[in-house]
């Protein structure tokens, strides 16, 4: 399964050479072009039919949420930093793979046992944590990870019914789903499915893959949050796992092209693919670099709803996944240029 394949890769933004790797050779063979940018995007080309005379670019970002050693303490700990939006309040007790040999590592934390009243209330800092990589001192830590080693969580792939688990859904669901498309027969129109990096760090591998390809509109593939769990009142959830893909209509990097919503949705509803909206005014995606590209890009975002992202471990549903291929693969199948003239 190339969800799984994309899961377990190793991608933290700035060095997403493990996902880019698993990329290229799922899409090698079912492209015309295929190159890597000065940055680290996967630009691929799939050639149209020649009906629709459009280039439409599909983007996923490859990069995933992680940490990077800034300092080593006298004892051998490791010191970090997030790379990405981290919660603090997740870390503790993670299990985690450094560097480029995967070095086992935990962040550690203090007994329950030795805890100060009240201790365990308090939500700690992530530059008041520390890596156990197992190093005894100093200068063993320092040979082991220099400063700038990436640190990435260990989570493996595993099928739960009609869920599964893993880390990096957002985004490798969305590289999952592009993945397919380009997988799947030719279009009208040219294909540019690109598989971004850095997004993570502000939608950086978007904006110069955008610049780059000088779009007529574009579709962002996503893996966005599912806050469907218990809550003290009753609340609306941004998305909800099983319900079926999520259109964004506003988030606060941009706000989507009505008339590709519209495409979406109309398609949807004649083809009876569940779908929802995802909470306007929440997160941010490629989408808000690439619509400003140029002379501008009519955009849109489409996601897998995922619990708990930006954590070590994270949940979808395979049918919400299954429809997000779907909806995009008829979508894109009914796209002309009318639709955005």
């Amino acid at each position: 399964m190339i969800l799984k394949e994309l899961s377990e890769a190793i991608g933290i933004s700035g060095d997403e050479g493990g996902a880019r790797t698993v990329v290229l050779d799922a899409v090698r063979e079912h492209v015309d072009e295929v190159k890597v940018d000065a940055l680290g995007n996967v630009l691929a080309l799939k050639r149209g039919t020649g009906a629709q005379p459009l280039r439409v670019m599909v983007a996923a970002h490859m990069d995933e949420i992680g940490l990077m050693v800034t300092g080593h303490d006298s004892d051998g700990f490791l010191r970090v930093a997030a790379v990405g939006g981290i919660d603090a309040r997740l870390l503790p007790g993670s299990c985690l793979q450094v560097g480029p040999e995967r070095i086992p590592g935990v962040i550690g934390i203090k007994p329950i046992h030795l805890l100060r009243e009240n201790e365990d209330q308090e939500v700690p800092k992530i530059e008041d944590l520390v890596v156990d990589i197992g190093a005894s001192s100093k200068d063993e830590a320092r040979k082991l990870a220099a400063l700038g080693t990436y640190v990435a969580f260990t989570t493996p792939f595993r099928e739960l019914g009609p869920t599964v688990s893993g880390k990096a859904f957002d985004d490798r669901a969305g590289c999952a789903v592009l993945v397919e498309l380009v997988r799947g027969e030719r279009f009208g129109f040219d294909l540019h499915a690109v598989f971004t990096v850095q997004e993570e760090v502000g939608l950086r591998g978007a904006q110069v893959a955008a610049y780059a390809i000088e779009p007529h509109c574009a579709f962002v593939l996503e893996g966005t949050i599912a806050d469907d769990t218990p809550k003290d009142k009753d609340v609306s959830p941004t998305t909800e796992l099983g319900k079926g893909p999520a259109i964004t209509v506003m988030d606060r990097s941009f706000i989507a092209d009505r008339r590709l919503v519209r495409l979406l949705t109309e398609t949807a509803q004649e083809l009876g693919i569940p779908y929802q909206f995802k909470q306007p005014g929440i997160g941010g995606t490629d989408a808000g670099a690439i619509h400003r590209a140029r002379e501008g890009v009519p955009s849109v975002t489409v996601a897998v709803p995922c619990r708990y992202i930006h954590s070590p471990v994270t949940m979808l549903n395979l049918d919400d996944f299954n429809n997000t291929v779907r909806l995009m693969r008829e979508s894109l199948s009914r796209f002309t240029r009318e639709i955005i003239a």
